[in-house]
């Protein structure tokens, strides 16, 4: 009995891992519809693709797979949630790099930072200057660095407001979750609550409900790779940062009349597992909302 049992075990730990690896390596793409009344008439339509959490991660050749996806999207903008490196230890900038470069020839590219951009940044005694050589090819190729700043993006007359924030590394403990202050934003971005429809970079989720407190209307989030395995009726098992079952997994949320789209990624790093959670490509179509309210769906 125990020799049968055993080799079970065995069958379905291997089937387990084989449907991980699966997962890593191929990825789905998502839709959602974000309305709102703020969305201006030139803007009833516009589409985004969200990329998050590569780190590092290929599908296929110079991500060929990926940037034929993205490309039958027909996006008018790319916007990029942090993460598309691996900071542990060093390792080469070859593979976001020749993705940066291949999307910003066709699109313009918005940038967010994750944790593992500041990490190259904050600890140079490890990675040198490869924050800066990073961040360097990126500007050259006229992607837009939207570390704790801002810009509109302009069509038809009319415009939105892009903000990326690059949180600090106490915001990013393991286990838990640190208290985060309006003050907290406002040093870093200044006032959030603007007459233009306000699109925020960040890379965590954990603080929604401050984002839009301060002036979110929709909230891009990575990070929390869709809680890494993924059970039904429960969702995300566990985050990077040992959060387990968290509020904020993977999909669409609502707070009042802001939305976040949250990421489920499109990589992993030092837990490289997924289980009931492929790897994700998100596309985002803004739609002017007629009469009241606003709201997020999959479609």
């Amino acid at each position: 009995m125990i020799t049968i049992l055993a080799g079970c075990s065995a069958v379905v730990a291997a089937g387990l891992l084989a449907r991980s690896e699966y997962e890593r390596k191929h990825f789905v793409t998502d839709h959602y519809r974000v309305q709102s009344l703020k969305i201006p008439e030139a803007f009833d339509g516009y589409r985004m693709v969200f990329l998050a959490d590569l780190h590092n991660n290929s599908f296929g050749s110079g991500n060929g797979q990926l940037l034929d996806a993205i490309r039958e999207l027909r996006p008018d903008s790319i916007m990029v949630g942090g993460d598309m490196v691996v900071a542990k230890g060093l390792r080469s900038l070859k593979v976001p790099l020749s993705l940066m470069e291949a999307l910003s020839a066709d699109y313009p590219v918005y940038y967010g930072l994750g944790n593992h951009e500041r990490r190259m940044d904050r600890e140079r005694d490890v990675y040198g200057n490869q924050y800066d050589v990073y961040m360097g090819a990126l500007k050259k190729m006229g992607v837009h660095i939207m570390r704790d700043r801002w810009e509109y993006i302009s069509r038809g007359g009319q415009r939105i407001r892009v903000t990326g924030l690059d949180l600090d590394r106490r915001f990013y403990q393991k286990i838990g979750k640190r208290p985060m202050s309006q003050s907290d934003l406002a040093k870093l971005l200044g006032p959030g609550k603007c007459p233009e429809y306000h699109i925020l970079l960040a890379h965590s989720p954990l603080y929604f409900k401050e984002y839009v407190q301060w002036g979110a209307d929709l909230v891009l989030a990575g990070h929390f790779h869709g809680g890494t395995i993924r059970l039904p009726g429960l969702g995300g098992v566990m985050t990077p940062n040992y959060m387990f079952f968290p509020e904020y997994d993977r999909g669409f949320y609502q707070e009042g009349e802001s939305a976040m789209v949250l990421s489920a990624g499109l990589g992993t790093h030092s837990i490289n597992i997924r289980l009931n959670n492929p790897s994700q490509l998100i596309l985002i179509e803004l739609r002017r909302q007629h009469g009241t309210g606003s709201k997020t769906e999959s479609i």
